[in-house]
């Protein structure tokens, strides 16, 4: 499916490359971060953006987290150290809904990570290698606490507001449950208060296609030769989460059966559509710019996501959020069906919590936020401005 040779063995940022918009933190230098699951890390790097400035207060900063396959680049043109535009164009930035002239805004790769945060790409400080397969599996909790430790480094006590979609979405679900009084307010779009079966399913394919790639060669692929890496298994893993991106509709109405350019004459077995030009594109962009050991720790991080484990089951975890909540939904979402946003905004408001449920009407499925940045612009900047009145 992909010839390997232009490839690098992984698409990770490494110390030398040209840093961009990034700045670094690093924390559990003098004592070890400890995690969920009992692992442990020194040294952790936290690569992360902002925008806009701390007022003197300290009261306008905005958080905002980022989805599976993100980074920190929020806002700003590709360039220098940054392989694409800013993953939130439109509703970040002067004069936009989240306004960097108003707010101080924060984005920051999360922990397990490829662009700049510690991850499996990193190199170990015990050994002096990547980490690779002995890289520890982590949680979306064990990432709201790094985030956590860079809000001390910037000063910021309390956020005015924690935002993000799908993974992003578990992180402030979990900041609000976690850090209570350091969130006065929340976004959570597009995401789920636990991860269901079926998305678990999801991820298991793709875990599956990335183990199976004798490139991979069990997480250990990084002294191998340029394109000697896990291409094929990435790609293959990205193709089926794109499908669970988008909704029926926008595929059909995009490819119909059409058949892929050039491919008319030739009958057989391998012959393409065009749905499937558009799932080989989308495998081959993200083998440059990700890391297949980053991919397989996240994706198991989103599996394990549950807010009531450990806190007395779901209702008794939503019911340590009692901060102001916009809850964002999509109606063609596949990936997370609308009614988990909708039995997140029922908890909140049985247990009294102020909060309001926005359903964005879009054909695009779950990228849908990403996508059809007017609706979600409007409704994030209704709700801050509402907030800062509280302030």
């Amino acid at each position: 499916m992909i010839d390997p040779t232009p490839y690098p063995v992984s698409g990770a940022w490494r110390p030398g490359d040209d840093p961009g918009r990034r700045r670094f933190l690093t924390i559990a230098a003098d004592r070890p971060f400890a995690l969920d699951h009992g692992g442990r890390l020194h040294d952790v790097a936290i690569a992360y953006e902002t925008w806009g400035e701390l007022d003197a207060t300290g009261s306008n900063a905005v958080l905002v987290c980022h989805a599976w396959t993100g980074d920190s680049h929020l806002a700003g043109p590709a360039g220098r150290g940054h392989p694409t535009p800013g993953w939130w164009e439109g509703v970040v930035g002067p004069a936009l809904p989240i306004d960097t002239e108003r707010h101080f805004v924060v984005c920051a790769n999360v922990l397990g990570g490829c662009q700049g945060s510690t991850g499996p790409a990193s190199i170990d400080p015990e050994t002096g290698r990547p980490y690779g397969s002995a890289f520890p599996m982590i949680t979306i909790r064990d990432m709201v606490r790094a985030q956590a430790r860079l809000a001390d480094h910037l000063g910021v006590e309390r956020w005015l507001s924690v935002l993000g979609g799908s993974m992003g979405g578990m992180q402030v679900l979990e900041w609000a449950i976690t850090y209570p009084e350091r969130v006065q307010s929340i976004v959570p779009i597009a995401t789920c208060a636990q991860a269901t079966a079926q998305q678990i399913a999801w991820g298991a394919i793709g875990r599956r296609a990335i183990r199976l790639d004798p490139r991979w060669r069990g997480g250990d692929y990084y002294e191998a030769s340029p394109g000697d890496g896990p291409h094929e298994g990435l790609a293959i893993a990205r193709m089926v989460a794109q499908v669970t991106f988008r909704s029926d509709n926008a595929f059909s109405d995009r490819f119909g059966r059409e058949l892929a350019e050039h491919e008319h004459d030739e009958p057989g077995l391998w012959q393409r559509f065009e749905v499937e030009r558009y799932l080989d594109h989308h495998g081959v962009k993200l083998v440059r710019r990700f890391d297949a050991n980053s991919y397989l720790v996240i994706g198991k991080a989103m599996d394990l996501h549950d807010v009531g484990k450990g806190r007395g089951g779901l209702e008794s975890g939503i019911a340590r959020i009692r901060v102001p909540t916009l809850v964002l939904g999509i109606n063609s979402d596949i990936l997370y069906p609308i009614y988990q946003q909708r039995q997140i905004h029922q908890l909140l408001a049985r247990n009294g919590t102020p909060t309001e449920l926005v359903e964005i009407d879009s054909p695009h499925g779950h990228d849908a936020f990403l996508i059809n940045v007017d609706q979600v612009a409007e409704a994030v900047g209704v709700f801050l401005d509402e907030v800062a009145k509280r302030r």
